[in-house]
This record gives C-alpha cells, structure tokens and sequence, in this order.
C-alpha cells in the first residue's frame, strides 16, 4: 500500500456536492458579524434545487422582509443533516419539494410571493409540511445570527446575568413614572440587631 496522503483538488471535491449560496446585505447587521458577506452550504442528501426550495419554503411559513437568506439556511443545513442518515426523509423531502413545484406551476423558486404562498398553503398538514416547518421553528430561531438580528443579547449568566445586561434596555418605551414602582426596602439598623 502506498503511504502517501490522498490530496484532492478544489475541484475534484466539489464533483457532485450541492451546494446553495448567497450573500449578505451591506446594510444588514449581519454582515458585521460574517467574515465575508458571502455565503455557502454544501449539501450532502439533499440536491441543489430542492435545498433552494425548501429555504424559499422556510421564507414563506417564517417570513422577515429583511432577514438574510444566510439565517434561513440553517434549516436546509439541518434538513439535510438528518436526510443524510434517513432515507424515507430524504425521499419525503425529494417528494415534498416536487410537489411544491408541481403546486407552483414548475419552479416554487421562481414563483410570485402568491404562487409560493399558494403552493405551500396547498401542502398544509403534510408530513413534509410539518417536518419543514416544525424544523425551522428551532433552526431558524436558536442560532447567534437571528439573535443578533431580533436583538436578542442570548444567555447572559456567564456575563453576570440580565441585571446589568439588557435587562433594563427598554429604549423603545418611555420611562415609567416613580409612583409605578414600590420603594426600595432600606433595613433599619435598630431592626437588624446584633448577632453576638
């Protein structure tokens, strides 16, 4: 056997992946957070045009006019993990986004915010219907990219805790008058006693 390590090129490790890209808006607060403004996500069960069905499919059911397509394909990446060790869900996705075509009138990609919001309407209760939206329900909320975008400082317990950390960052409403709030409790030192 021979001892050397097997190099591929760029090229020869591409043959065949799926992948999905995009980029991030200039103006998004995302963009400050990526190394680049350009995204990838190299599929393995899934093919490229399902991977882009079922991220347009995620827009429709969870739709944020100004959230990047990066933050959406977190739940093509984690439909495809699972796909990749179940065969009847990557059949049952395979399945569902040919439908999803079928019910658009040949590309859902494609289709008018109406056709897609009708095509996928039209596949509500189905087990690819639920699987997709019951996928993104995590994936498209639990990840640091939407909490930065929704504003959301994550858990702050390694930071001190909410206290001084966002807890009182209520910029968009007005200052509540005194009288909302009891008064602080200040002990009296003859109530305290003494402990000898």
């Amino acid at each position: 056997m021979d001892d050397k390590p097997t190099t591929l090129t760029r090229r020869e490790a591409l043959r065949g992946a799926a992948v999905l890209f995009g980029t991030i808006s200039a103006g998004s607060v995302l963009a400050t957070l990526a190394p680049s403004r350009a995204w990838a996500l190299e599929l393995g069960a899934l093919s490229q045009p399902d991977g882009a069905s079922i991220l347009a499919m995620a827009q429709v059911l969870y739709p944020h006019a100004d959230l990047p397509s990066a933050v959406y394909a977190f739940v093509v990446k984690d439909l495809d993990t699972a796909a990749a060790g179940d065969a009847q869900l990557a059949a049952m996705l395979a399945a569902g986004t040919a439908q999803l075509n079928a019910a658009s009138g040949g590309s859902f990609v494609s289709a008018t915010v109406a056709g897609r919001t009708a095509a996928v309407t039209s596949l509500a209760g189905s087990p690819f219907f639920e699987k997709v939206r019951s996928t993104c329900i995590v994936s498209l909320y639990n990840n640091e990219l939407a909490f930065k975008h929704f504003g959301y400082e994550g858990a702050v317990w390694l930071r001190g805790g909410y206290l001084k950390h966002g807890f009182n960052d209520l910029a968009w409403l007005p200052n509540p008058p005194a009288a909302a709030s009891p008064k602080p409790y200040v002990a009296d030192a003859s109530s305290l006693g003494s402990s000898r």
